[in-house]
């Protein structure tokens, strides 16, 4: 499979699905979901509660990938625009030098049991059962061992609230191709009692924790030997490094690549968000995700953050979902996955810096926002394009009133 697909962003929409139909084999069963969004009224009832309809997003693909020598074609769901556009045009440029390499640590996850009222060393008096604890881990989730994941790592601490000493009790288990929520969660209600048993005191939660510190992916991959453009993505970095307001929004642009694969393949946006932005922020005040420098005449950027994906279990299993994982993007692990989704987070943020540094982030985001603008003011998709392509080269400001203009001059022209 090649990902660097010729004009493929210029093709009206049926055809890049045929396109792909063609060459990933897809069957008319799986482009029918594709088109209908693949959740009926009833599927989404049984899914969540107090359901209305369905609310459905543009499934876009983005092209040029090439991470750990091997083409990909990446699925992402998301309503913003330039969005895919930057993320494909950032690897075409890094596949002229050989791509993204990328990888992830082993799946795992962390869960966390909070005692209040402990013993006084309550903590010492865990790490001396560590062994025990272990064991009841494998024991309350032996399919998980089974496939070879299973617990890892025991420790605690404690610290003083105005209601006495409360104890942490950590423990991490490697959750396989999962995300790994519900077997956290189920450790930390079966490990519980025993922990009070050690510890005294009363347990008040359970939970798994969304800061994945043991679970981290990174990517690299140079971008350009343009002297003046590498420079001015360096100091933008620097920027970021020394300001916090750029670093969220910095940061923010990672995601918008990272979320968007996330949801496309079922996963949870808002875990892999808020570990990403507690990450930033880890072992120093809050920092940009990336790092851009020269090396060997190019410049070169790179990506270090926890991400949390499965490719088995629970949203995953939605119909678009698994075409997604299992067809377009041929996904074998969960690592597989999350070292994917640093590539398109590192791509989507040089894309960024490149825009911002150049001609700045609002002219080509607004370009292809005009259609989304077309679209609110009542334009038909054919209008839309047509007005899209009013303002493609040109420099005049793109808003909801002029679009509304242009809109309605190019209705009166028909009468």
């Amino acid at each position: 499979m090649q990902s660097d697909i010729s004009g493929f962003h210029s093709k009206p929409p049926k055809d890049r699905l045929s396109h792909l139909k063609e060459m990933l084999n897809l069957s008319d069963s799986d482009t029918s979901q594709m088109l209908s969004g693949g959740l009926s009224l009833e599927e989404a009832d049984a899914m969540r509660e107090n359901v209305i309809g369905l609310y459905s997003l543009p499934l876009s693909i983005a092209t040029n990938f090439r991470i750990n020598n091997r083409d990909y074609l990446i699925p992402m769901a998301g309503e913003e625009p330039s969005v895919v556009a930057a993320a494909s045009k950032s690897a075409k440029m890094a596949r002229e030098f050989g791509g993204f390499t990328a990888s992830s640590s082993d799946p795992i996850m962390i869960g966390e049991i909070h005692i209040v009222d402990s013993s006084p060393n309550a903590a010492d008096a865990i790490l001396a059962k560590k062994k025990e604890l272990l064991a009841h881990i494998d024991d309350s989730i032996p399919t998980m061992r089974e496939r070879g994941g299973g617990a890892r790592d025991i420790w605690a601490r404690t610290f003083k609230t105005p209601h006495g000493q409360s104890l942490i009790t950590y423990f991490s288990v490697d959750v396989r191709d999962s995300m790994g929520a519900n077997t956290i969660n189920k450790v930390a209600e079966s490990l519980a009692p025993l922990v009070q048993s050690i510890a005294g005191g009363r347990v008040n939660m359970r939970i798994l924790s969304n800061l994945s510190i043991k679970r981290i992916s990174k990517a690299k991959a140079y971008f350009t030997s343009d002297l003046k453009l590498a420079q001015d993505v360096i100091d933008a970095q620097s920027l970021a490094e020394n300001d916090m307001f750029r670093a969220v929004t910095h940061n923010k642009g990672i995601m918008n690549g990272i979320s968007s694969l996330a949801l496309a393949t079922g996963n949870d946006t808002r875990s892999v968000e808020a570990g990403a932005h507690a990450y930033a922020s880890y072992n120093s005040n809050y920092r940009p995700l990336t790092n851009y420098y020269m090396e060997n005449g190019k410049l070169a950027g790179e990506i270090e953050l926890p991400l949390s994906l499965g490719i088995v279990g629970s949203g995953t299993n939605h119909k678009v979902a698994r075409i997604c994982l299992d067809k377009i993007l041929q996904a074998k692990s969960a690592p597989e996955l999350c070292s994917v989704a640093a590539a398109v987070g590192l791509a989507q943020n040089f894309a960024a810096l490149r825009a911002l540094t150049q001609e700045g982030i609002n002219k080509g985001h607004m370009r292809l926002h005009s259609k989304t603008l077309a679209l609110m003011s009542g334009a038909t998709p054919e209008e839309a394009a047509r007005i899209y392509d009013y303002f493609k080269d040109k420099e005049s400001e793109i808003s909801l009133s002029s679009v509304k203009k242009i809109l309605d001059d190019l209705r009166s022209k028909k009468k």
